[in-house]
């Protein structure tokens, strides 16, 4: 989606009549959101540098402009961009990345990184020239016209207000180079080169015909993490890290050198919501680190990634080789101090205290991964703890590493490539459900999500987007999965009786998340997180329900083979607020992350009705009026008039 689109001659005509910025303005708040002052403020800066460089007759009055070009599939936005015809009548577009910084310093550890001051600090960042030729990359691997139509893309940066060193420039030494020459930068005195660049590759206009090819192009599939990991193991770069990605990225890279180098301790807690990109680094450090003969395991708590990373390298690797790769995290307590180099931990958050099948093995899986590994990091969402043996939040293992005096560093992750790249979607969504308030009150962004009136519906929907098998139906776990059943297709574990509906739970055997024929089995929670799928449809069970202008839960509509709320009746007679408390946010939680599984698409049945007519209207944008609730102040909060822990807790 392009905010601003016209030619050359109407960019100029824009910015000389002073309207640009506020054109922007109102483009951003009636597609998006409310434009910071900072945000405007720069728009009036970098845009008058473009308009002194691209105001030459050497560059086509006809040539087509656009500003704020949101790359498909991803929160990313290109600064600026040109389009036209070059000397061979081939297809061209620059883009341009534009900075206002005035000074920066070169970062020695890693690759393409540099030190400036950003946010309201000194912080790495990546090199201009990187994160314009990322963004370039991105949008030839989501836009299938940039192939089709042979367009090429010619990135740069532009740092109209960094004067470049006379000697020892820390942006154009040696060591960035090789990104240099994929996207030259240019600084405050060359804005004649700049144009002469654009001049290159656009020497003709084209009536803003190739940028409108561009955003009105078929948006590719995404790229399935599951199906590139062999390649991605055989040396090949599948994903391209943007911005944060990169900075954490070669942070870790960085700490295992130094520990290399050193020999001591260190922790990394990188924090991520759902969709930031957290298994997509643990998996390129994995192959990263492998290629450097570094002893590295990925570990998760949950089984289904591992599952399907292990069925889809079945074959191309023997199944000890795989099983030294992929770890459950469970298997740390025997480990000898320092026996490996590095431990990634995916999905972080779900690691327990105890391990073995009985829970009566070790003392704490985050201590003991510490301890085996010279460096570990560990990628966390505190809202993803889903049952009360989860105790990996980020306070737990900073404590952890403390006691084991390892030298700790801190990182997060912003980036959305999940929910068609919508970094507010997760802010709704917590306020939808009343995990916490935000400002997100109403659906202001593309992502694809409604609620259907009948599970029906439901499967028809799923069934009709999972062409490539990458749409499946995710229920709460709300219904028993017996035993004797899980392998018997004509077993229904989930009944809706008032629908006539029924589905079996995910079988026993194979993997669900890839097997072509579970698209007719539900997975749940257990069998859903760590992974992502194209369309997920979403059955809310009886556990989450709304009433008196609230959403609330139940948890006692909990199956009783689900072992999330173990614990939490003994709990409740020493101390009901804080078990209520702690099964709210876990169901809460539960629905938070399966309606965030999909990339494209999500379809959502109720069981209560209410909380279906709820669920339209936040989605439909009409206003709700929450009076003086307060979604985290749990002395308010009902969980469920009259419900008593099962015995079963």
């Amino acid at each position: 989606m392009i905010i601003y689109h016209s030619d050359v001659k109407g960019f100029k005509d824009a910015q000389m009549s002073g309207i640009l910025a506020d054109q922007l303005d109102r483009q951003v708040r009636e597609n998006f959101r409310q434009s910071s002052q900072s945000e405007i403020q720069s728009w009036r800066n970098s845009l008058a540098y473009m308009h002194m460089v691209i105001n030459d007759p050497s560059i086509p009055d006809d040539a087509g402009v656009a500003i704020e070009y949101m790359i498909p599939s991803s929160s990313k936005r290109i600064d600026f961009l040109l389009s036209g015809y070059d000397q061979n009548d081939k297809a061209s577009v620059v883009i341009i990345e534009l900075k206002q910084w005035s000074e920066a310093e070169m970062v020695t550890e890693g690759n393409d990184l540099v030190e400036t001051y950003v946010g309201k600090g000194i912080r790495q960042v990546p090199h201009p020239s990187y994160q314009a030729w990322s963004y370039a990359s991105l949008l030839e691997d989501f836009n299938e016209a940039v192939n089709t139509q042979r367009i090429g893309l010619y990135p740069c940066a532009y740092l109209h207000n960094y004067m470049r060193k006379k000697n020892n420039d820390p942006l154009t030494d040696d060591k960035y180079q090789e990104i240099l020459n994929k996207a030259p930068m240019f600084a405050q005195t060359d804005a004649l080169k700049l144009r002469g660049f654009i001049n290159r590759h656009v020497r003709q206009g084209d009536r803003k015909k190739i940028l409108y090819t561009i955003d009105n192009g078929r948006i590719r599939p995404s790229k399935s993490l599951q199906d590139r990991l062999q390649s991605m193991l055989d040396g090949n770069q599948e994903f391209i890290m943007i911005d944060d990605q990169k900075v954490v990225y070669e942070r870790v890279l960085s700490m295992a050198e130094k520990t290399k180098r050193d020999n001591k301790k260190r922790v990394m807690i990188v924090e991520g919501g759902p969709g930031t990109g957290k298994s997509v680094i643990s998996i390129n450090l994995l192959c990263e680190l492998i290629a450097r003969d570094r002893v590295t395991h990925y570990i998760t708590k949950n089984a289904a990634p591992r599952q399907v990373y292990k069925a889809k390298l079945k074959g191309s690797l023997s199944i000890s080789s795989i099983d030294n790769l992929f770890k459950n995290s469970g298997t740390y307590y025997e480990a000898n101090e320092n026996e490996l180099d590095i431990a990634i931990v995916d999905e972080a958050h779900r690691l327990n205290e105890k391990s073995g099948l009985y829970g009566n093995r070790g003392e704490n899986q985050i201590k003991e991964i510490i301890t085996s590994s010279k460096c570990s990091v560990f990628f966390v969402d505190d809202d993803q703890r889903i049952t009360t043996s989860d105790i990996g939040t980020k306070e737990e293992i900073l404590k952890q590493a403390q006691a084991l005096e390892a030298i700790i560093l801190t990182d997060s992750l912003e980036s959305q490539f999940r929910c068609n790249g919508s970094d507010s979607f997760i802010a709704w969504l917590d306020d939808v459900l009343q995990v916490r308030e935000t400002a997100n009150k109403i659906l202001d962004f593309d992502y694809d999500i409604d609620v259907v009136d009948s599970p029906h519906e439901l499967l028809n929907w799923v069934e009709s987007n999972n062409r490539d098998n990458k749409a499946r139906i995710i229920a709460g776990y709300c219904w028993e999965w017996p035993k004797k059943e899980r392998s018997n297709p004509e077993y229904k574990d989930i009944v809706i009786e008032e629908y006539d509906f029924g589905m079996s739970w995910n079988f026993d055997q194979g993997v669900w998340a890839i097997e072509p024929d579970s698209v007719n089995q539900a997975g749940c929670i257990h069998t859903a997180q760590g992974l992502e799928f194209d369309y997920v449809g979403v059955i809310i069970g009886p556990d989450l329900y709304f009433k008196d202008d609230k959403v609330m839960t139940d948890s006692s509509k909990r199956a009783k083979s689900d072992q999330s709320l173990r614990g939490l009746k003994k709990k409740s007679k020493t101390n009901p607020q804080e078990a209520e408390e702690i099964a709210d946010r876990i169901i809460r939680n539960t629905y938070r992350t399966l309606m965030t599984r999909g990339m494209k698409a999500c379809r959502v049945f109720c069981v209560d009705d209410a909380l279906g007519e709820y669920l339209k209207q936040r989605i439909s944008a009409i206003p709700i009026d929450y009076g003086d609730l307060d979604v985290l102040d749990y002395g308010q909060l009902k969980i469920a008039d009259g419900c008593n822990f099962d015995a079963r807790y």
